[in-house]
């Protein structure tokens, strides 16, 4: 069952532009979208491992410097009856335990984050949020759960800004802070998602994580690194430097890490339910932690309190927003709407690569326009999109043919555009083609830390998952006695109100408001089935590494493992493509001719963007689950039966 794409001949027929330009028109376009059949003729379809190609097979991707797995670790597992792929072995072998015992895709993915919550409690955590798609079998049908944290009712759009000097509190403040925290999202969503899609109760899907905590984990150089980053932070918040510094130093290497303060919560919550957060005793924990920090009182650390008050718990409801969807090659690709800017953007960047035929002949080319279309994409994210609740974002023009084929004439074949460009206009009136030019908003910063998961079962439930703390160590304070930081994605909001005049910002901080994300959850579906689901931590890197792994999968014939070990390059409407260095090495001179600057990405981890996590459905049963072979120690991909 062949992945379609369009063509990538150097010799398919030229648009207007020239060989490179769009195609003719926007309905020639929304032609082929409709009859994909006419392209699988060519030779840039792709074929699953094992199929015989219709086209030389593409060049081998090149991949990251190996590095020590971990133990018990593979990245790629392919078989039957359901499949996983997370960072963490102990989160795979807990969705895989699921499965075994008749549970499905969605049980499967809440038991693998509350596993998450103990051995990635720097990136995932209750004391956070997140985002699901998830692909019903029987219905045939994508959802997405979002459980985006919101703030609470007392912020203002300058409650980042210091009246002393009128500009924004230092960004190091307000990460280590109560003012950052959001009102967490994840059990709210934990319970939509169950009551609407599970088959199983929350304290049944806690129980595995309770026994990781309880008997504990072994502690990898990751967890190790991570710790030692927050080191100085957590030592000034007492119940952090407790829990997280054992003997007043990170945990080495080797040694085996326990939370019974968490294994006691996560029973509370079997038992209570998660009511118990969101208008009990919980809850109240937690607004009383973000409203005075517990700081060491001989820290010198300005851990500013936060506005969070318990009815802001009680006012919490997860949100089940219909997906993005867009078409590309054929396909069917579906993201998270807004708050996150994950679907919104990846879609139209689709929408606007669509207009060009790519392949793996040449693979420059390839990546020349998908720097460009993010380059354009980025520019209309900051100037648009924010909490659809509390702004009006115009979503359907953002994803339309029109807006994309306007965007998509700004994309000269041999040069790229100086960085920032211009937001576009999605009002429904679409030139051929509009010139470049205007101001543009600086990019904003968005923590680039959380973690993803897929789950795929027996049925063909699958669900693809994001969840969050915002930074490593999130907010650096942890609930006392409760085992679990708490986050920091107020900090994703535009800290400093813009100047008067300045075009409106839609990410401002507002009460009960959903700051923007990058997280995009995606599933890809093939004549109505699913065909791949993939995502990844990074903060505002997330979406140029799904479109850069879609863009290899799709465009460039590899298969899912190589697209997502592939060297990585991100832009996001910078002066500055930003690169691994093995993709420095291969493209950066290529790039650079054509006038990208290309650079090392800084991190953090320095030089490393992402740690993906996908699935792909080969035919129907067999899956093949893909995780990092070398990014942050490697991930852990499992199925239920492997393939002989």
């Amino acid at each position: 069952m062949p992945l379609t794409a369009s063509a990538a001949s150097s010799a398919a027929p030229s648009g207007p532009s020239g060989p490179s330009g769009p195609s003719a028109t926007g309905a020639s376009r929304r032609r082929r979208r409709l009859a994909p059949l006419a392209v699988l003729v060519l030779s840039a379809s792709l074929a699953v491992p094992g199929q015989a190609a219709a086209a030389p097979s593409a060049p081998a991707a090149p991949v990251l410097p190996a590095a020590p797995a971990a133990p018990g670790k593979q990245a790629v597992a392919t078989g039957y009856g359901g499949a996983v792929a997370t960072v963490d072995l102990d989160a795979s072998r807990t969705a895989i335990e699921v499965l075994k015992n008749g549970g499905n895709a969605m049980d499967a993915a809440v038991a693998a984050g509350a596993t998450l919550g103990v051995t990635e409690p720097y990136v995932a955590a209750i004391g956070g949020g997140g985002y699901m798609t998830y692909y019903d079998a029987k219905r045939r049908k994508v959802y997405t759960v979002d459980g985006r944290e919101t703030a609470p009712k007392a912020m203002r759009a300058d409650s980042f800004v210091d009246p002393a000097t009128g500009k924004a509190i230092p960004f190091d403040q307000a990460v280590t802070s109560g003012l950052g925290v959001g009102v967490p999202g994840t059990l709210a969503q934990w319970d939509t998602a169950l009551r609407r899609f599970g088959t199983r109760d929350l304290g049944t899907l806690l129980k595995p994580a309770i026994r990781v905590a309880e008997r504990g984990f072994t502690v990898d150089q990751e967890f190790r690194d991570q710790t030692a980053v927050n080191e100085a932070r957590f030592r000034d918040i007492v119940p952090t430097r407790e829990l997280f510094l054992p003997g007043g130093k990170p945990p080495a290497v080797g040694s085996t890490f326990r939370n019974p303060d968490l294994a006691r919560t996560y029973r509370e919550l079997a038992r209570r339910g998660p009511a118990w957060m969101y208008e009990g005793g919980l809850g109240r924990e937690i607004a009383r932690t973000v409203q005075k920090p517990p700081v060491d009182p001989a820290a010198t650390r300005n851990v500013r309190p936060g506005l969070m008050k318990d009815g802001d718990l009680g006012a919490y409801r997860s949100r089940t927003p219909a997906p993005t969807r867009v078409s590309y090659r054929g396909l069917e690709v579906y993201g998270m709407p807004p708050s996150s800017s994950g679907g919104s953007t990846i879609g139209e960047a689709l929408n606007i690569l669509d207009d060009f035929q790519l392949g793996a002949g040449d693979p420059v080319k390839a990546l020349h326009y998908y720097l460009e279309a993010s380059k354009l994409a980025y520019a209309d994210r900051g100037r648009y999109v924010g909490d659809p609740d509390k702004v009006d974002v115009p979503l359907k023009e953002l994803l339309s043919d029109g807006f994309a084929r306007e965007r998509a004439c700004l994309i000269k074949p041999d040069r790229a555009a100086a960085a920032p460009v211009a937001p576009g206009s999605p009002d429904g009136d679409y030139a051929p083609c509009v010139p470049p030019g205007g101001a543009t908003r600086a990019l904003a910063y968005e923590g680039p830390q959380t973690t993803h998961l897929v789950v795929a079962d027996k049925w063909g439930n699958v669900v693809a998952y994001n969840v969050t703390i915002e930074q490593f160590g999130g907010s650096g304070i942890t609930v006392p006695g409760r085992g679990f930081i708490l986050n920091n994605e107020l900090t994703d909001f535009t800290l400093q109100p813009p100047a008067p005049g300045s075009p409106p910002d839609p990410n401002l901080p507002g009460p009960g408001k959903r700051p923007r994300s990058s997280m995009a959850p995606t599933i890809v579906l093939q004549d109505g089935r699913p065909r791949l689901a993939l995502g990844t931590p990074g903060g505002s890197t997330i979406i140029t590494t799904v479109l850069q792994i879609l863009l290899n999968r799709i465009d460039l014939g590899m298969d899912l493992p190589a697209a997502v070990a592939a060297p990585r390059a991100t832009q996001r409407n910078t002066p500055q493509v930003f690169a691994e260095q093995a993709f420095i090495d291969r493209y950066g001179r290529a790039l650079a001719e054509r006038g990208h600057l290309v650079e090392l990405f800084a991190g953090p981890p320095a030089g490393v963007i992402g740690a993906a996590t996908g699935l792909e459905f080969l035919r129907p049963g067999l899956v093949q689950a893909v995780a990092e072979p070398v990014r942050r120690g490697g991930g852990s991909a499992l199925v239920v039966r492997p393939s002989k």
